[in-house]
C-alpha cells in the first residue's frame, strides 16, 4: 500500500500551542468487524493489535491525575477489546464522560448481544458512523449489508432511549465518499433527520461531518488514483484561519493501543510523537510528571484537513 506520510511531514501550517488536556482519545486497537474504504487506521478483522489490561490501568491513572473530563474510545471497533467494558465501568466510576465511537454493526457481533444495554446502563455517549442516509453510498464505503444492519442498530439504541433521553446521546457521523469536502453540517443534519425519520422512525441528537484525511487507507487510494495532489490543493485552498481556535488538538490527547501519546489521532497514525521528539512519550511519562500544556503541537500538511471549509474535528464541523 502506498504511503502519504513522506508527503505530509514538511508543511507551512501555522504553529499551534496546547492549552491543556480535557479529553483522552484512546485507541483500544485495530481489530474491527469492518474494513471501510475511508478508515484512516487500516482497521479490519485480521488486525491483532489490542490494548492490554496494564495499559488500560495507565489510561485510568492518567485521566484521574490530569483532571481529564472525557474519555473518547475508538479503534478499530473499541468494543471488541476484551478490556472495553471494564474500562467504561471504571471510567464512569471516576466521574468521566465516556464516548464510544461505534460502527453500529458491532452490536450484532457474536458475544456482543448485551452491548447496547450495557452502553445505556453506563450512560455512554455513542458517536456512530453512518456515512450517508442512502444505502448505496454507505455500502460503497463499508460493504454490502452494512446499511441495513446499521439501521437496525440505531433502532435498537432508540428503543433503549438513545436520541430521546437527554442522558443517552446518540450522534451520527458523515464522511464524504470521495476526495471532496463535507457539505454544510447543519443542512445535512436536517436531511439525515428527515430521511431517516420518515423511512425508519429513527431519531438521533447531532450529525457530525468529518473531512477524510489523506493518510493510511484513504491516502493510499488517493495516490493510487492520482488524486492526492488535487485533494491537497482542495484542502489548502479552503483553509480558514478562523478554524484554528477550535482545533481539537489544543485540548485533546491521543493514546495508541500501546500507551504512547500523540497530539491527535491523525498524528498517531502518522507516527508523529508529541513534542517532535525522537523518542515517543508514553502514559508512564505523564504519570512520572511530564507536562504538555503550553508546548508546541506537531503539525503537517494533513492539518489542512481540519481547517478547510467549515472545519473538521471528532466532534464535527468547527
Amino acid at each position: 500500500m502506498q504511503d502519504t506520510r513522506p508527503l505530509l511531514l514538511e508543511s507551512d501550517f501555522p504553529s499551534l500551542i496546547r492549552q491543556g488536556v480535557e479529553t483522552l482519545q484512546v485507541n483500544l486497537g485495530y481489530l474491527c468487524n469492518l474494513s471501510c474504504v475511508h478508515c484512516h487506521v487500516n482497521a479490519g478483522p485480521s488486525r491483532t493489535e489490542l490494548m492490554t489490561a496494564e495499559t488500560v490501568d495507565q489510561v485510568l491513572q492518567v485521566a484521574a491525575a490530569a483532571g481529564v473530563h472525557t474519555l473518547d474510545l475508538t479503534g478499530g471497533a473499541p468494543e471488541m477489546n476484551p478490556q472495553f467494558r471494564r474500562l467504561v465501568v471504571e471510567a464512569r466510576a471516576l466521574g468521566l464522560h465516556v464516548i464510544d465511537r461505534c460502527n453500529l454493526t458491532v452490536l450484532f457481533e457474536p458475544g456482543q448481544e448485551s452491548l447496547a444495554q450495557f452502553l445505556a446502563e453506563q450512560g455512554v455517549e455513542i458517536t456512530a458512523s453512518l456515512p450517508c442516509y442512502l444505502e448505496e453510498n454507505v455500502e460503497e464505503q463499508r460493504g454490502k449489508g452494512v446499511y441495513d444492519t446499521s439501521i437496525r442498530a440505531v433502532r435498537t439504541l432508540n428503543e433503549l432511549g438513545y436520541g430521546a433521553d437527554p442522558r443517552l446521546q446518540l450522534n451520527l457521523v458523515y464522511n464524504p465518499v470521495g476526495p471532496v469536502l463535507p457539505p454544510p453540517q447543519q443542512a445535512l443534519e436536517a436531511d439525515y433527520k428527515r430521511e431517516l425519520g420518515e423511512r425508519f422512525g429513527i431519531r438521533f441528537n447531532q450529525l457530525f461531518t468529518i473531512t477524510n484525511m489523506p493518510i493510511s487507507r484513504f491516502g493510499a487510494v488517493l495516490l493510487a488514483q492520482g488524486q492526492y495532489t488535487d485533494y491537497m490543493s482542495l484542502l489548502r485552498e479552503n483553509f480558514s484561519e478562523s478554524n484554528l481556535a477550535g482545533l481539537m488538538c489544543k485540548s485533546l490527547l491521543s493514546v495508541d493501543w500501546q500507551g504512547y501519546v500523540y497530539d491527535c489521532d491523525f498524528n498517531q497514525m502518522l507516527q508523529l510523537p508529541v513534542l517532535a521528539s525522537d523518542s515517543r512519550l508514553h502514559l508512564r511519562d505523564l504519570l512520572a510528571g511530564t507536562r504538555l500544556t503550553g508546548k508546541a503541537i506537531v503539525t503537517g500538511e494533513h492539518c489542512y484537513g481540519c481547517t478547510a471549509g467549515q472545519g473538521s474535528s471528532c466532534g464535527g464541523a468547527l
